[in-house]
């Protein structure tokens, strides 16, 4: 009912976007004793909201957009995430002592905590309120892909800190491309199968089925296998897509689909962040204020700076992205879903400062980015288009 009534008195989505507002009503909630017992875990949130959000993203992403962007969407998410989860964890470690407690182990673990983005409600916004449809387009391509990047480096950093494992870079190494590239090829191939498949009905409801199937069964069988069940969800929804382009003619499969999808994703988004808000407030501490936009500042500075080592290293990047589109794609990187579910996966594990911490720069950076990317982005890009074929 709260969703119901937010989604549709709030008639001004592009200034305070939905998600804020309700991340706020949950917080407020977490004060009435009727919700005191409610609880977020990063369990609820892998199993039930993450597949779903992953598939509709990934479903909806145009793939000539991927195709188009691919260079720097993989740059951003992949080696990008690694700078990023480096350069953050020293100016974090150092910029925090001798005045915080605070080891370098629990820098990195936040650091990595982070890392990832969740374009939830920017790219609506983005494409409302600018012609840059490519902007939009590698903020959403670079979200969906380092989700599955900050869980293999969470975990390895989490296994370091708590478990006392030894880091080896060729392990590292092996680990990440075993698990990313098995996600993708194991979602590629079920997408893949699930188009296939398709045919064997008319009837909408069970195509509408087949792709609950394809959203669920791609994560938890990619977990199972110890793949990448965020990448595997990921492909399986683009190669769906892509093959819904390609070998689908019928035009009520896609209308169907949409329309089931278009309803679901504001009803999930509704429980998500009530539940965060609710669960957030348990961790914050007003006496690090300070402290916690100190942090915020530097996130924002470690991922501007590494968009610019991006754009500089191709010619026709360097053309198309200025300072204007750099700092857009720097404020459009909001800390959210993902960053919540790695941070409750620790499991109150660690001191209450890390927590502290951590959860307030998510919280700063939902409601200051997500309310500030309309008027930011109307300012700077307003009118302006481009974006050339490269």
């Amino acid at each position: 009912m709260i969703g119901y009534s937010v989604y549709t008195f709030d008639k001004k989505k592009k200034n305070i976007p939905v998600p804020v507002v309700l991340l706020l009503i949950g917080m407020g909630l977490s004060f009435v004793p009727a919700f005191s017992d409610v609880t977020l875990t990063k369990e609820i949130i892998f199993q039930w909201f993450l597949p779903v959000l992953l598939f509709i993203s990934a479903y909806q992403f145009p793939t000539k957009a991927l195709k188009k962007h691919a260079g720097i969407i993989t740059i951003l998410s992949t080696v990008g995430i690694v700078v990023t989860t480096v350069l953050m964890s020293l100016l974090f470690y150092y910029g925090l002592h001798p005045w915080v407690a605070i080891t370098y182990g629990e820098a990195l673990l936040i650091a990595t905590i982070l890392t990832p983005t969740d374009p939830i409600s920017v790219v609506s916004v983005l494409k409302e309120s600018s012609n840059r449809q490519d902007i939009a387009d590698i903020v959403e391509g670079e979200s969906m892909i380092n989700d599955g990047t900050s869980i293999v480096l969470f975990t390895v950093v989490a296994g370091i800190y708590f478990g006392g494992e030894t880091f080896s870079v060729p392990s590292f190494l092996g680990e990440f491309v075993l698990v990313s590239l098995g996600g993708v090829v194991m979602g590629i191939t079920l997408g893949w199968l699930a188009s296939k498949a398709i045919h064997f009905t008319i009837d909408s409801r069970y195509q509408i089925m087949l792709s609950i199937i394809l959203a669920y069964g791609t994560f938890y069988i990619g977990e199972e296998l110890g793949v990448s069940g965020v990448l595997a969800t990921v492909s399986s929804g683009i190669m769906l897509s892509y093959e819904y382009g390609k070998t689908i003619k019928e035009d009520h499969f896609r209308k169907d689909l949409d329309g089931f999808w278009t309803v679901v994703e504001p009803t999930i988004l509704t429980f998500l962040f009530l539940l965060i808000g609710i669960q957030m407030t348990r961790y914050l501490s007003f006496s690090l204020t300070g402290w916690i936009f100190f942090l915020f500042v530097l996130s924002l500075f470690v991922r501007y700076v590494i968009i610019i080592g991006v754009v500089k290293m191709k010619e026709s990047w360097r053309t198309i992205y200025g300072w204007k589109e750099v700092f857009i794609l720097t404020w459009s990187g909001i800390k959210g879903t993902m960053s919540v579910a790695l941070l409750l996966g620790l499991d109150d594990q660690g001191p209450f400062l890390l927590h502290s911490l951590t959860f307030g720069v998510i919280l700063l950076s939902l409601v200051i980015q997500s309310v500030g990317i309309y008027p930011f982005s109307t300012l700077f890009l307003k009118g302006e288009n481009k974006e050339k074929d490269y």
